[in-house]
């Protein structure tokens, strides 16, 4: 796949996609492997994955797959190395057995998300898959409508991958990334815990506005309404911060800016 694929980083970004995704879609196609998962049930499990928030029931709903048989493809497409779970750390709703849940929580269910291992997989399936039938025509417009409007779904998953690093940078790689947090109340971009029990907690915005102090007062409340006991609060902002939250004298807090991230080259 790596081989057919030709990337000039002095083109614009249209062109590479155009070349690589529309010219030679055909080309591509017969390239993925196993060929079957571009097939029925496989082919919109996989685009449920790639366009959702990952949780199991979500993509299933999407797919239109039941539990048994929905586990069971991912499963096999574990065993090909094509997507991986990451487990709920939720603490369990009942905390003795005959424990009566609220009528709210009784249909919540605890469960693990599921992701792509390959950046290129979440891309074929999110965003060229859906369009497979007007691609192989050569036509190509409905593929540009929805890449130009969800194509920032990719910058923030890579920004948070890279948040990730650099958090663990800033702390001489003491930290053991535990990914992200959710449970039945919110979700968090990156939970980590140093080697010495601190629990961190971050929330990445890669949005062309700066962040403000409100964002840090959300994600307090957050964590305190999810009962984590967090000792550092961690953000990380492509277009920088506001300057109140700047000259916010705070020793449980680190800010991290565009610049920040050429530590990591």
């Amino acid at each position: 796949m790596e081989e057919a694929l030709e990337l000039d980083f002095f083109d614009d970004l249209e062109s590479i996609i155009r070349f690589n995704f529309v010219e030679k879609y055909k080309v591509l196609n017969e390239l993925i492997s196993p060929s079957y998962i571009i097939e029925e049930p496989y082919r919109w499990l996989l685009v449920s994955i790639a366009r959702g928030d990952g949780r199991l029931s979500n993509v299933f709903r999407k797919a239109r797959v039941g539990d048994s048989l929905g586990l069971r493809l991912l499963d096999e497409l574990k065993e090909l190395g094509i997507i991986e779970f990451e487990e709920s750390r939720e603490a369990p709703l009942k905390k003795y057995p005959n424990q009566k849940l609220e009528k709210a929580l009784r249909s919540y269910k605890i469960e693990p998300k599921v992701y792509f291992k390959k950046p290129f997989h979440r891309f074929w399936f999110g965003f060229v898959e859906p369009y497979h039938q007007e691609l192989k025509k050569g036509d190509s417009k409905r593929f540009f409508e929805n890449f130009e409007k969800h194509f920032s779904r990719l910058h923030s998953f890579v920004f948070e991958q890279l948040s990730q690093e650099l958090l663990n940078l800033h702390f001489k790689n003491q930290l053991t990334i535990n990914g992200n947090y959710w449970d039945k109340h919110s979700e968090f971009d990156i939970w980590a815990t140093h080697k010495d029990g601190r629990q961190i907690l971050g929330e990445c915005k890669y949005t062309s506005r700066r962040v403000c102090k409100s964002e840090l007062t959300k994600l307090r409340a957050k964590a305190e309404t999810s009962e984590l006991d967090i000792d550092v609060f961690a953000l990380f902002s492509k277009s920088g911060f506001s300057n109140e939250l700047k000259n916010c004298i705070a020793k449980d807090l680190l800010l991290f800016e565009f610049e920040d991230f050429k530590k990591l080259l």
